[in-house]
């Protein structure tokens, strides 16, 4: 059984790299495949969408064109770059791997990359196999999605193990391409073998290869375990104006936003007044569901319970979590 499936997977690389020369993206990453941006736009793409991370990649790096700038860089400077990309300790964990890439250099291994704060082991493998050329598998949701199809493989991709599975299937099968195949497999689970039963088979290089396909059973893979439903919470947003200044607080070091920020904010309601304008919004994170009211108020004095900012700097200097950028349309 084993030996099939290798030889079917050896079938199927060359078409794939093939059909990726000729149908790739253009990506403002894919330019110049130099270690620093490979690692920058890999950290962005955790998580978040390509097409939202094409603007904010050319601007980080024309900010901080390189791992010593980063590095050099002020903490608030590098979160406001950030603003809007969410996931908050990502750009915390660039700033840090910066730093210690300034002092040590810039790693040349698997083990190094990995070492890095912030870097798992798809995103070591995908700067592995892109920026240094090394035969290491980078399996996310996409590639377990391609691969199971191919394979009409009834293993649950929730865990660690289906991962390491197919980590281990793709060593063996790694070609000398290997950054080159690393993003090919990511631009098949992108661009044509999509998930939520809507996978473009017509056009796929594997579709004489795919079991799933096969059997008219695509829509059937991947498998997953039963998802777990996301935590409702309840949110009140004070946007409290004294003058010409508003109210800022800074969250907590540890949890979700961690040291973010923000307009003060409570799970239950509070007495501001005069209270000029209300209005709902609703923000979703991985395991939470924010239900937000956003209440404008005017107060009569700045209490040092609060850090109090001009709406020009919180623009240029604060940076703000998208949970939070509904209610900025009360400073404009």
């Amino acid at each position: 059984m084993k030996e099939r499936e290798d030889a079917l997977l050896s079938e199927a690389v060359p078409l794939l790299l093939e059909w990726y020369r000729l149908c790739r993206r253009e990506l403002p990453w894919r330019e110049n495949t130099e270690f620093y941006r490979v690692w920058i736009s890999e950290i962005m793409l955790q998580q978040t969408r390509v097409e939202a991370v094409k603007g904010y990649f050319l601007r980080f790096v024309e900010r901080f064109p390189s791992v010593e700038a980063l590095a050099a860089a002020d903490e608030e400077e590098v979160l406001k770059a950030w603003e809007g990309l969410g996931y908050y300790s990502r750009a915390r964990n660039l700033h840090r791997a910066a730093k210690q890439m300034a002092k040590e250099g810039i790693p040349q291994d698997y083990a190094g990359v990995r070492a890095l704060p912030g870097v798992g082991d798809y995103t070591a493998g995908a700067i592995c196999s892109i920026a240094c050329h090394l035969p290491c598998p980078a399996v996310d949701g996409n590639v377990l999605r391609v691969l199971t199809r191919l394979f009409a493989s009834p293993v649950k991709i929730d865990g660690a193990k289906a991962r390491k599975e197919f980590e281990a299937r793709l060593k063996e099968v790694y070609p000398p391409e290997a950054g080159e195949f690393c993003q090919a497999l990511m631009e098949l689970g992108a661009l044509v073998c999509l998930p939520n039963g809507a996978p473009l088979c017509g056009q796929c290089p594997w579709r004489a290869l795919c079991r799933a396909h096969a059997a008219g059973e695509e829509t059937k893979y991947p498998v997953r375990g039963e998802k777990k439903e996301r935590r409702i919470e309840t949110q009140f947003v004070y946007v409290l104006r004294c003058g010409e200044r508003y109210a800022l607080v800074k969250r907590e070091g540890t949890g979700l936003l961690a040291g973010l920020w923000q307009f003060p904010c409570y799970q239950t309601e509070q007495v501001f007044a005069p209270v000029l304008a209300t209005m709902r919004a609703k923000h979703v994170f991985t395991h939470v569901e924010w239900h937000m009211t956003g209440i404008l108020a005017e107060v009569p004095r700045e209490t040092p319970s609060f850090m109090w900012a001009t709406k020009e700097e919180i623009k240029t200097k604060y940076a703000l979590p998208s949970a939070f950028r509904p209610f900025a349309v009360w400073l404009e």
